[in-house]
């Protein structure tokens, strides 16, 4: 069978390397890909947004199964397009994946279905949230653009006039595009994030190993926030009595409600949860692997991954055996470039891949990487996700971070305490 991922980031090229083990698959593609994915399977340069020219390459090409990385391809319909083109793809409806695309039907489909999150309010226009913000106490929100921004269209605010100041972005300098035509202001939750990740056919769910992001830029959760600088699976956060709480509770009747709101739901499930002294609270949905949390899982992962995507796209989850895992925790850091979350600069010469492949235990995954004359060059701001297994949270931290060291290009950076929070440090 033949394979196209769609996609060019890290997420995009641990796919490709898991499905490319599959004995059953002969060809992986992956459009537009990197400069990792090009030693995996075949680039094609097609942009992932591009539906009508992935649909096409598709049909060319005979592609037995399209998995489809990021957001932006999902909210705008490429499942549904290769759906109508009698073409087999891994991922939700473009109606399903507005769960992602607009934090606003997000919020009202979790206040419907009765489940935990933060108290919200949404708002069509910067004035009215703003007069919102002056009436209320002055405590401390979360500020969200309403659709998709890269991960970076959330604002924490510590008084009002940051929330004031997050709204004028928002709504006001439309720092985020047409991301901020609408708004929701939330309470900031207190408590230690997790993410868990479901594979559902709309009827059955098949729950991943929790894993743990790090968002914010800079060690110790501070600074901007990023696409995501780092991520561990699995984390002691998150017990075997708190994961089938997550499925209870949260990921049973979100399904249950998109199915009543006739946007049936088939791909990945993911729950960006908070876990509080009140007890657990849903942030947002992914409707996606989550990158960098797809690295660790892929790393884990015995099963074969295409049985997997064939059964959510069948709807035949119910007659697969259950998942097999590597014990071994895995860590992911996230190299990234100088300036990142702003402004970066591209075309810098990565030197000392060769010699991280060297450690044992070790998979460097490329996220903004491409080839030039030859040579990798960077291409993004999160550069690599430098991926390793261990015996425990600790070993496998220690074999990333030895990889990490080996790797230099001008302005390379990262955050040095990713999985502290599970190590206890």
């Amino acid at each position: 069978m033949k394979v196209l991922i769609v996609g060019g980031g890290g997420r995009e090229h641990s796919l490709a390397w898991k499905i490319g083990q599959s004995p059953r698959v002969d060809r992986v593609f992956v459009a537009p890909g990197n400069a990792g994915t090009a030693t995996e399977a075949e680039n094609v340069d097609i942009g992932d947004s591009n539906v009508p020219a992935l649909v096409e390459f598709a049909k060319q090409n005979e592609i037995g199964l399209t998995v489809v990385g990021p957001e932006t391809p999902l909210a705008a319909g490429l499942v549904d397009a290769l759906g109508d083109s009698g073409l087999r793809a891994f991922g939700p409806s473009k109606q399903a994946a507005e769960l992602e695309a607009s934090k606003v039907f997000c919020k009202n489909m979790l206040r419907h279905a009765d489940i935990p999150t933060a108290d919200f309010r949404t708002f069509r226009d910067g004035e009215s949230a703003k007069a919102y913000l002056s009436e209320r106490e002055d405590a401390q929100v979360v500020v969200k653009a309403d659709g998709l921004a890269a991960g970076k269209g959330v604002i924490v605010c510590d008084d009002r006039q940051e929330a004031l100041d997050a709204v004028e972005r928002i709504a006001g300098s439309k720092e985020f595009g047409e991301a901020g035509s609408q708004l929701v202001i939330e309470e900031r939750l207190v408590g230690q994030e997790a993410s868990v990740l479901a594979i559902t056919d709309g009827r059955t769910i098949v729950t991943m190993p929790a894993a743990q992001d790090h968002k914010p830029a800079f060690d110790g959760d501070k600074g901007p926030n990023t696409g995501g600088m780092g991520a561990y699976s699995p984390t002691p956060l998150v017990t075997d009595s708190l994961l089938s709480e997550i499925e209870e509770r949260v990921l049973v009747p979100t399904v249950h409600q998109m199915k009543r709101s006739r946007r049936p739901f088939r791909g990945v499930l993911y729950a960006g949860l908070m876990i509080t002294k009140q007890g657990l609270k849903v942030l947002e949905y992914n409707v996606r692997f989550g990158d960098p949390e797809c690295q660790p899982l892929m790393m884990r992962l015995k099963s074969d991954l295409v049985d997997l995507l064939e059964a959510s796209v069948d709807g035949k989850l119910d007659q697969l055996a259950p998942l097999e895992w590597d014990p071994r925790p895995a860590v992911c850091v996230v190299m990234a470039s100088e300036g990142y979350p702003g402004p970066y600069q591209r075309g810098l010469p990565i030197r000392g891949l060769d010699e991280a492949a060297t450690v044992p235990d070790v998979k460097v995954f490329h996220a903004g990487t491409r080839i030039h004359e030859g040579q990798v060059v960077t291409n993004g701001g999160r550069v690599l996700g430098v991926t390793g297994l261990g015996n425990s949270t600790a070993a496998a931290k220690l074999q990333a971070y030895t990889a990490v060291k080996k790797i230099r290009w001008d302005g390379a950076w990262c955050r040095k305490d990713i999985a502290d929070k599970a190590i206890g440090i």
